[in-house]
């Protein structure tokens, strides 16, 4: 499918500002939809290519005056998706109407697709690897919203007659993460000299770099199935320590990072890894970046972001 035009909520994290990037690079007209006043408005790329709105997430039905026309709709924008914030349930049942109001934007915009961004939480504790045919049994508010956000928005795009895909994202690094990340915050800390401490790291992971992500957004925009979830991954995992060790021997291999200091969290999931076969097969995505890549590049803007700060 030709697509030129897309629209992107929640456009500041390390997904939407990659996304940003791989859609211009690859001819596309974007306009971000950002909260009003975010700090992180300084992000965005400058581009002429690139329009950028201020809207809130309960104000999305404004968005329905836009004069302009659109292809595709990513929503990204949540309500609440860090600690205690994840069991806040009145702030996690608005994030489902903010998406259903964002699929009746996207119907108005002259959208012909809507895709949302999913959570491995919807799976709940899980063993082996994470398939989009498994039953999902979410364990937290945020999990739950995510699933029922995703399951309401299908439906609503089936009666709008719109295509709906849900990309569900496994684990993920890169510029622009947040600084709380076991990835960010352990290049920091290494990067300041700090002592690093972790579990013993015998969870298996499969970590996705942001820009594999956005390239497999926007292939899912193009070439993905209606009614479809995808799950976000390399296809490959490690041990978490093994991830651990790679980034510490990009910053110095002299330095001594605390496997085993920390207890695992109670129901500890030790198993996050990606079935793509689907997406591999519809799509014909593949990964570019090795984890040490893709890490390397993340560390170099931590160098040049954070810690100039």
């Amino acid at each position: 499918m030709k697509l030129n035009k897309a629209i992107i909520t929640g456009p500041t994290g390390a997904v939407g500002i990659s996304l940003i990037q791989e859609l211009i690079e690859n001819g596309y007209e974007v306009t971000a939809v950002c909260r009003p006043n975010s700090k992180r408005l300084g992000a965005l790329p400058k581009n002429k290519n690139l329009k950028v709105i201020e809207c809130a997430l309960n104000d999305l039905n404004k968005l329905e005056n836009l004069t302009e026309e659109y292809d595709v709709f990513y929503h990204f924008a949540w309500d609440g998706t860090y600690g205690d914030s994840r069991q806040d349930i009145s702030r996690q049942q608005k994030n489902i109407q903010y998406t259903i109001d964002a699929v009746h934007v996207a119907k108005k915009l002259g959208c012909k697709v809507f895709i949302g961004a999913g959570s491995q939480s919807e799976f709940g504790h899980c063993e082996g690897v994470l398939n989009p045919e498994m039953p999902c049994k979410p364990d937290n508010g945020y999990g739950i919203a995510k699933l029922a956000a995703g399951s309401l928005s299908r439906i609503e795009c089936k009666k709008l007659g719109m295509r709906h895909e849900w990309c569900r994202i496994i684990s993920l690094y890169g510029p622009y993460d947040g600084p709380h990340t076991m990835v960010m915050s352990g290049i920091i800390k290494m990067l300041k000299g700090e002592h690093a401490s972790y579990t013993k790291g015998d969870q298996i992971w499969d970590y996705i770099y942001s820009k594999d992500a956005a390239r497999a957004f926007r292939l899912v925009a193009e070439k993905g199935k209606d009614g479809s979830i995808y799950c976000f991954g390399t296809g490959e995992s490690r041990k978490l320590r093994e991830y651990i060790f790679a980034i510490r021997d990009v910053i110095d291999p002299n330095i001594e990072v605390g496997i085993g200091e920390l207890p695992y969290y109670p129901n500890q999931v030790m198993h996050l890894e990606a079935d793509i076969s689907n997406l591999v097969e519809d799509t014909g995505f593949y990964p570019r970046y090795s984890f040490e890549d893709g890490i390397q590049e993340t560390i170099e803007w931590v160098k040049d972001n954070y810690l100039k700060k």
